[in-house]
């Protein structure tokens, strides 16, 4: 067994195609297929169903797969070893964020990261937090950047976790637009300065897809107040919804730190519920990390502790906890 059967056996199964894996790893499909029948004849089990074309993890494929994706990741970190044997001025960084961590905090540590180490390779993965701890804990990832609304944490085996900061989320709409507050003179319990989540629910509303954390997380306080939101756009992802929201089309519930560099929208703070959420550096506790991973990691913890600084007002909504 070596590692070339290993990743392409990871390929198959990624894929559920031959010819797509051979395509990707740069092979001839029969040389793809002898690996695999070599692998499967030296474990003495068959890896993968092929009937009509469909291919599909046999019991013992499942069971391998897990076992080759960390062997798989651990080759390729002595490989960065290697490279980082001369310093910072080679080497990868493979780092999860969530997508509205992205527009933010990670912005500001990538830029900051590559002005110091232009030689590393940065790779960036953008997902929602249980996907990016999944991809963590197969190896897929140095770190990431994970957030947890209402402080109901994921399953994270194997994995460690840092928290960084708690942030809150607010309600914004176009700088200059009455839509915070034209609705809101209306209502007798309204306070300046600050929206409820009943105030909210009858203002036109940008809405993120199903499956994206926020939009769980807001949808969740809906139903639980019993509110139904007004919504005139769904199914967008972060950029898309701060784009619309500045032309005008609606307000969106955001987390604070997306602020940073918008002058072009205004915001007040959610309350009733309030909606606290936790920002969170997760590692692998099982594996060495990289020279590399160690510096990113050092950056973001620095970035994290001078963000409240970059935008007035974000420090009132915006704490460090760790």
């Amino acid at each position: 067994m070596n590692l070339e059967q290993l990743r392409s056996f990871a390929e198959v199964a990624a894929t559920g195609h031959f010819t797509k894996a051979a395509a990707t790893l740069h092979l001839a499909q029969p040389s793809l297929s002898r690996q695999i029948s070599t692998l499967e004849k030296e474990l003495g089990a068959e890896l993968f169903h092929r009937a009509h074309g469909h291919i599909a993890l046999t019991d013992a494929g499942q069971t391998l797969l897990p076992t080759a994706k960390r062997m798989l990741a651990d080759a390729e970190a002595i490989r960065r070893d290697m490279d980082e044997l001369a310093g910072l001025r080679r080497g990868r960084v493979r780092l999860g964020a969530t997508p509205t961590l992205c527009v933010s905090l990670v912005a500001e540590a990538i830029s900051r990261f590559h002005t110091a180490h232009p030689g590393v390779e940065l790779e960036l993965v953008e997902k929602g937090s249980r996907e990016l701890i999944e991809a963590l804990a197969g190896g897929e990832l140095d770190l990431a950047l994970i957030t947890r609304t209402f402080e109901l944490a994921p399953q994270m085996p194997r994995l460690s976790l840092r928290r960084l900061l708690a942030e809150d989320l607010v309600v914004i709409a176009a700088a200059g637009s009455d839509l915070l507050s034209a609705n809101r003179a209306e209502t007798d319990s309204a306070v300046p300065n600050q929206i409820t989540l009943a105030e909210v629910a009858d203002l036109p509303q940008v809405m993120f897809h199903h499956g994206y954390d926020l939009r769980e997380a807001t949808s969740a306080a809906f139903e639980s107040a019993g509110l139904t939101p007004n919504i005139v756009v769904e199914g967008v992802e972060m950029d898309a919804a701060l784009r619309f929201v500045e032309r005008g089309l609606g307000v969106a519930i955001v987390p604070a730190m997306v602020l940073v560099d918008r002058p072009r929208l205004a915001s007040v703070p959610l309350v009733d519920p309030r909606m606290p959420r936790t920002v969170s550096l997760a590692t692998r506790a099982d594996v060495r990390a990289t020279r590399a991973a160690s510096a990113m990691e050092s950056t973001i913890l620095h970035t994290a502790r001078t963000l409240p600084e970059l935008e007035p007002g974000l420090a009132a909504h915006v704490r460090l906890v760790g």
